[in-house]
């Protein structure tokens, strides 16, 4: 299914992978991350365990989806679409808009440089595969 262009099926496929990505870093790091942050599992939990909301799960599914798209765009415009191209294209908008974005907000927020390299990491590799998904299914 194309959508002016663009393959929403692989932009959607690319949400997705983006997502679990997601849900793994911070599944193995995420103690680190609520360290970093100066949060510990009770800040964010109910007595059950159960997240407080799941609001920023929500927003992070449309966020992806938003990256997802926009990403698109941008490997379409390269005119050769391919695995290569969208991994390249994933590790240049990561290296120009994502961390130096997050250095600048984490240093004047005076907030541990481990979350830089935490959250920095988390979306490199988000990136990486979304470029790498919508690289192989195509534009």
């Amino acid at each position: 299914m194309a959508f002016s262009g663009y393959s929403l099926a692989g932009i959607l496929a690319a949400t997705i992978a983006g997502y679990v990505v997601g849900a793994i870093w911070y599944g193995v790091l995420g103690e680190r991350w609520l360290k970093a942050l100066g949060l510990t599992k009770a800040d964010i939990s109910t007595d059950a365990g159960k997240p407080k909301s799941f609001a920023p799960f929500i927003i992070a599914f449309f966020a992806d989806l938003v990256m997802a798209f926009v990403l698109a765009g941008l490997i379409g415009h390269l005119g050769l679409i391919t695995i290569r191209t969208g991994l390249i294209s994933g590790a240049i908008v990561w290296s120009g808009f994502v961390l130096t974005t997050l250095t600048v907000n984490n240093s004047f927020a005076m907030r541990s440089k481990a979350l830089i390299w935490i959250d920095g990491g988390h979306w490199l590799l988000v990136l990486l595969v979304m470029g790498g998904v919508i690289g192989g299914v195509g534009v």
